[in-house]
């Protein structure tokens, strides 16, 4: 999962900064300082709008086309457009955290109505436009808005006051990582061959990340009982170096696989994460990825570094854009937190890429079960101490 993704009322007050890309020149739709979309697939809705919606998407720091975050989220805000008949969906790509307000606000300026910040580092420049600007719909991919009873950002995380009430065209996107984690764990649980399996989250103080591997364990043992699930947290403190150090994620990694002897390992910990897999991989064992298919994002591109990863836990971001922005083209959209999981296609788990198959049919028809179940509510994928560590 990369920094932005776990996007808990903790984070909506907390931004991690991560490398800054450089800027461009802005246009007169582009918010000063902000770098301009490039990306392989569709950059326009219909050649004759047909809804008043103007759509913009603030990604967090990278690139638009990374196969992350940034690249599902906007191009869900681009199926959304499409579908409602708005006209053509603007990007831009902030060089470092400090541009979030003034990427936030420039949209606003330039007439948008629909604004979509992706990920909990925008959460708190979100929620202050929000308040600002009381007409305007906003889509905080990953964030749950943490206010006080005056509608601000709450520092204090006691969340006192009503976002929905408070800002109510404000809809924060959330996702139940632990179903995700829960069909991650049947593959784990299916592929061990010594029945330990491991997980590595960023810091237990982010109940996303704590649900993931819940879930994780709860899967694995759903196929084997006697299995051995391994678990270690990055940090207990410092959230840069459990979400942003992907140096640090391979140290820990190495050192947790030589103590456990994990056959299969499952990251939860962003960009540090990125190491965790680089060290799975480096060791001979398999690697399960988190938030987006991390094949597409790490492997195909450098192969060898990441060609362990079987798998990866998803959130499905793209869908769940497309269909928040479905709701307020239809007048149905309601501010608040929305969860995605099973039951609307938020969450599920990547294809195997690289024809080893460790995914046999059987183990693809117990990940069809198991999602089945889900769907239907007769699944439990999260403890009584759901998201606590």
């Amino acid at each position: 999962m990369r920094t932005r993704s776990i996007g808990l009322t903790l984070f909506t007050v907390v931004g991690l900064v991560v490398s800054a890309c450089g800027g461009a020149t802005p246009s007169p739709t582009q918010p000063a300082g902000s770098q301009p979309a490039a990306t392989g697939g569709p950059t326009e809705g219909p050649s004759a709008p047909t809804s008043n919606l103007r759509i913009a998407v603030v990604t967090d720091v990278g690139t638009v086309d990374d196969k992350n975050f940034n690249q599902y989220s906007y191009e869900g805000a681009v199926k959304g457009a499409a579908d409602v008949g708005a006209p053509e969906v603007k990007v831009v790509v902030p060089p470092d955290a400090s541009f979030y307000a003034a990427d936030i606000n420039g949209f606003i300026d330039a007439g948008y109505n629909v604004i979509v910040t992706v990920g909990f580092n925008l959460g708190t420049d979100t929620v202050k436009a929000a308040k600002a600007h009381p007409d305007v719909w906003f889509i905080g991919v990953d964030q749950a808005p943490c206010v006080d009873a005056n509608g601000d950002p709450d520092t204090t995380f006691a969340c006192s006051g009503d976002a929905a009430t408070l800002l109510p065209k404000l809809i924060g996107l959330q996702y139940k990582e632990d179903q995700a984690g829960y069909l991650a764990g049947i593959v784990a649980g299916s592929i061990t061959k010594n029945k330990t399996i491991g997980a590595i989250g960023g810091i237990n103080l982010v109940p996303a990340v704590v649900r993931y591997i819940q879930g994780y364990e709860l899967g694995a043992k759903s196929i084997d009982s006697s299995i051995k699930v391994k678990t270690a947290y990055v940090s207990t403190s410092d959230f840069g170096v459990a979400f942003n150090n992907p140096g640090e994620g391979k140290t820990f990694a190495s050192q947790f696989i030589q103590t456990n002897k994990p056959d299969v390992l499952f990251q939860v910990a962003g960009k540090t994460g990125n190491g965790v897999l680089e060290a799975a991989c480096a060791a001979g064992i398999n690697g399960l990825g988190v938030d987006v298919d991390q094949w597409l994002s790490l492997a195909a591109d450098t192969n060898a570094q990441y060609n362990c990863i079987v798998t990866s836990a998803e959130k499905h971001l793209s869908t769940s854009v497309e269909q928040t922005i479905q709701a307020i083209g239809a007048g149905t959209a309601k501010g608040g937190v929305l969860n995605f999981d099973a039951t609307n296609d938020g969450i599920g788990v990547s294809p195997e890429h690289d024809n080893k198959g460790l995914i046999t049919p059987d183990i693809q028809a117990k990940l069809d079960a198991a999602l089945q179940a889900m769907k239907a509510g007769t699944l439990v994928t999260c403890p009584a101490n759901c998201g606590q560590p």
